[in-house]
């Protein structure tokens, strides 16, 4: 008998298909929009969103969820940047723009004073950082970040600066106050400490490394 035919080519070991575990969503707001207790325009509202941030930026919502209504209507519920922390609300689908995506997290730890950016789950960089002091603490929760910032460049911030969905009941070192930003400093000697009012400082190459990293959108976990 001759041999059989030698096959076109070999089946390989089965290989999982990449999870989403590490995979987080944002969306930007296409116009100003009531975001509200429950999937329904006559739900009670939590709060009113602007399309612009108060640094002028187009304000970004984290989803963390979908229903639709009786009438078929899309809803999302996402993170908000209000009080309380940890707020979130139903906005209408259409009021959003294109979902982005991103696979990094960062996660800041008060009690080690560290700021560690992960992508996948796996750790990029770890760097010493200025939190809040006891007066004026930054708080703590799942939070994202709304925007990257250059023209608050100065010796104070730094020469980038990060706007976050985080709020302080205090003023904080975030121009206007109430936002938790993560920027620079000119006072590196300082970190890792205390020593903010609630924003998160780093030392200036380090908010540049961070930059090249860190995209917009990307979930902030602060414990």
């Amino acid at each position: 008998m001759p041999r059989p035919p030698r096959a076109a080519f070999e089946v390989g070991e089965p290989v999982p298909l990449n999870d989403d575990r590490h995979e987080s969503r944002w969306a930007p707001l296409r116009h100003a929009v009531a975001a509200r207790e429950r999937p329904s325009s006559s739900a009670p509202v939590v709060a009113p969103l602007g399309r612009w941030t108060p640094e002028g930026t187009t304000n970004i919502v984290a989803p963390v969820a979908r229903a639709t209504d009786a009438r078929g209507r899309i809803w999302v519920k996402a993170r908000l940047a209000v009080l309380p922390n940890g707020t979130t609300g139903w906005i209408p689908r259409g009021a959003l723009g294109g979902y982005a995506t991103v696979t990094t997290r960062l996660v800041v730890d008060r009690r080690r004073l560290t700021a560690t950016l992960l992508r996948s789950g796996r750790r990029l960089m770890r760097v010493p950082v200025g939190v809040g002091t006891a007066a004026a603490p930054t708080p703590a929760g799942e939070f994202y970040v709304r925007n990257r910032l250059t023209r608050y460049r100065s010796a104070f911030y730094g020469p980038i600066a990060f706007g976050t969905s985080a709020r302080s009941a205090q003023l904080t070192d975030w121009p206007g106050g109430g936002f938790i930003g993560i920027h620079g400093t000119d006072r590196p000697a300082l970190i890792p400490a205390r020593v903010s009012h609630g924003c998160i400082r780093m030392r200036n190459h380090d908010i540049r490394r961070l930059a090249r990293l860190m995209p917009i959108g990307t979930p902030v976990t602060i414990r």
